[in-house]
């Protein structure tokens, strides 16, 4: 399996609820490594941005909406098969349908307030961190990646 590097962030609701720590602590466990990481609040364009791929369906405006009104965190995780098993630890977009002991199985109160956003394939993780980070926020831990296959 290669190494891979996707985007997740913490979305209003898990900033809210301070349940960031507890999303960390889990990509962490798993053997994942951030290797950028920001709070922010983010603007419109580059919400739109984000979710470019759902604009001009009926609940477009409502994401936007949602991921503007408080401060999020953005993080870029690193690792084995980090992309799939990020994914894995987020659990299905409806937390009523996640597999038990997921993020959102085990946190999330609805499907418009899941918590946390996980890249779904290589090329949208790219394209998505380069909507929240630029070359010179990331840390080289590729050490910590090659320790955490062992």
């Amino acid at each position: 399996m290669t190494v891979e590097r996707t985007l997740i962030l913490c979305k209003p609701d898990a900033v809210r609820r301070n349940l960031v720590g507890e999303i960390i602590a889990r990509i962490e466990r798993r053997g994942y490594v951030i290797t950028a990481m920001h709070m922010m609040q983010l603007d419109g364009e580059r919400a739109r941005r984000h979710y470019a791929e759902h604009e001009g369906k009926p609940f477009f405006d409502e994401l936007v909406t949602f991921i503007t009104s408080a401060p999020l965190v953005a993080m870029a995780v690193e690792g084995e098969g980090a992309i799939e098993g990020c994914r894995q630890l987020a659990g299905a977009t409806n937390p009523l349908q996640a597999a038990p002991g997921s993020i959102r199985a085990d946190f999330a109160q609805s499907i418009g307030r899941n918590l946390i956003h996980a890249s779904d394939a290589a090329a949208s993780a790219a394209r998505e961190l380069d909507i929240f980070f630029k070359d010179s926020d990331y840390v080289s831990r590729r050490h910590d990646v090659e320790r955490s296959r062992t």
